[in-house]
């Protein structure tokens, strides 16, 4: 009997301790997020396709884009790939029955809906506008009283990423397989593996320093407000020390989903599999050392900031050699480009054009003219949202027929990664062009010759919107009339593929033994 028929009640599902069906009950709340906050940005786009502000007035705008960062980036990019996928494949890619805290597991899901609650209720109350930065002193002593509440909501919502990267650290360590040694573990293992420790290390800041916020704001201790002794620039230190290693809890699964998808498709061994997992390391690593990149126009030391500069420049590293070894694991092969692929080189697209313009944000010279434009905008949405959602939606549609044990029509898949990477590149590459003119962000008016550009933007964000929707429907659609699917339909080699579609409760019947590594692909001559 498969997971998904044992036990058909409400209530089954709201106990359950199946790391599986968790990580669908994630995927519901994340998937009702994911459309929140894109309405919110279609309203954006809508009033920014005329320069004149005649849509929504410049208070609702401030709204908008706020509700719009905090759903997106908390609610959605940070727990998609770890709670959803990760939750899903994790035990079974190392060969166990569950996750090391089931009971964790579940509470971590109820963390997540009450911290979305939280937030949702704000939205309802009036909204926040203060931006997904909640930036000092504005957020503590002009922004309107709904801010407690959405601090409240973040600030649970983190709880919740902590458990999942408690429950993936313990489950790795603990439970892998007989034989499974650590570099025979997939790099989709190493890459949800590093973002836990990501998780547990830095989200602890983020909550202190929501708090600081919230006692300013309650009781007047003077902590970010000049006015009471305090200083607006620690808010942004402490901040930032969270928030730049938030983008690899959002990136490096992201790569480790692509890492699982290439192999396949090219029929070929990962190049280079270690240098891949110690990338994944050092992206974790040297993360923590670079949020001041953030703040190169805030008055820093000249010196700090020729510091995080030289920090910037060496995180690309390791990233750079994740793109060269997928290209090289590329070359030669027998591609196949089936859905799955095509969201995989998107990823990887996406990826490093954004990776290549985050290293003019890193000079300290262009920064001063770049900050605060649209260019900041196209280069956090090409890595945080054509890099991550592209890899999410990937891995949905790989691992589709394990979740589902149906099969979904291929040939919608593909014009649905197509049409997406097309609506997102005529989305947002004009904000590189707006950004490079000088078109600040935050802005719900602009000067006139910038329409143009902003018109292919918000026409962009229409296909956009329709590629994020085909998805929904044709998956749906399998999910009552698709073909069955085999335990292994794309001839995959991990372990997750050795077991039926779908999965048993316990995930297999006999704990499997290990003895090689995770891509015994046949090189291609």
């Amino acid at each position: 009997m498969s997971y998904l028929t044992e036990g058909y009640t409400l209530r089954s599902w709201l106990t359950t301790h199946d790391h599986k069906r968790i990580a669908l009950l994630y995927a519901v709340a994340i998937t009702a997020f994911f459309f929140v906050g894109g309405a919110a940005a279609t309203m954006m786009r809508l009033e920014l396709a005329t320069p004149a502000g005649d849509l929504v007035s410049a208070d609702t705008y401030n709204k908008l884009f706020t509700i719009h960062g905090v759903i997106m980036v908390w609610f959605f990019l940070i727990p998609s790939i770890p709670s959803v996928l990760g939750n899903f494949l994790v035990p079974m890619m190392i060969g166990a029955k569950d996750m090391a805290f089931p009971r964790l597991n579940l509470a971590s899901w109820y963390i997540y809906v009450i911290g979305g609650a939280f937030t949702l209720a704000a939205l309802v109350a009036g909204g926040v506008d203060t931006g997904w930065t909640f930036y000092t002193p504005y957020s503590t002593m002009f922004a309107n009283g709904h801010v407690v509440l959405v601090i409240a909501g973040v600030f649970v919502v983190g709880f919740s990423s902590i458990l999942t990267g408690l429950n993936i650290i313990v489950t790795v360590h603990r439970l892998r397989a007989p034989g499974l040694t650590w570099f025979r573990l997939p790099l989709f293992i190493w890459a949800n593996y590093a973002t836990s420790l990501i998780l547990i290390l830095a989200t602890p800041v983020l909550a202190m320093t929501l708090t600081l916020i919230a006692l300013e704001r309650l009781a007047g201790i003077g902590i970010f407000n000049p006015a009471l002794g305090g200083d607006p620039l620690l808010f942004q230190h402490l901040f930032w020390f969270y928030s730049h290693p938030a983008v690899y809890i959002m990136v490096l699964p992201a790569m480790g989903v692509a890492s699982e998808i290439i192999p396949c498709f090219a029929r070929r061994p990962v190049f280079g599999y270690r240098f891949m997992a110690y990338a994944i390391l050092g992206i974790a690593s040297i993360g923590f050392l670079v949020w001041g990149h953030h703040m190169f126009v805030s008055g820093q030391s000249l010196y700090a900031g020729m510091v995080f500069s030289m920090l910037s420049f060496l995180v690309a590293i390791p990233s750079a050699i994740k793109v060269f070894n997928w290209t090289a694991t590329l070359y030669k092969g027998s591609i196949t480009f089936s859905a799955p692929m095509l969201y995989a080189l998107g990823f990887v697209g996406l990826f490093t054009i954004g990776g290549l313009t985050g290293l003019y944000l890193a000079s300290l010279a262009l920064d001063v003219h770049l900050t605060d434009t649209y260019f900041v905008i196209a280069h956090f949405h090409y890595i945080m949202v054509g890099g991550s959602v592209m890899a999410y939606l990937g891995g949905i549609h790989f691992w589709w027929p394990k979740i589902s044990g149906r099969m979904y029509p291929e040939m919608w898949g593909r014009a649905a990664a197509l049409l997406l990477f097309f609506g997102f590149n005529l989305t947002f590459f004009p904000q590189y062009l707006l950004g490079y003119l000088g078109m600040p962000r935050r802005y719900h008016e602009y000067a006139p010759e910038l329409q143009v550009l902003n018109l292919f933007s918000s026409a962009g964000a229409v296909v956009l919107a329709a590629g994020y929707l085909l998805p929904l429907g044709y998956l749906g659609w399998s999910l009552l009339y698709g073909k069955r699917a085999s335990a292994n339909p794309w001839e995959a080699t991990g372990l997750e593929w050795q077991t039926s579609s779908p999965p048993p409760q316990h995930n297999f019947h006999e704990t499997p033994r290990v003895e090689r590594g995770p891509y015994g692909y046949d090189p291609v001559r």
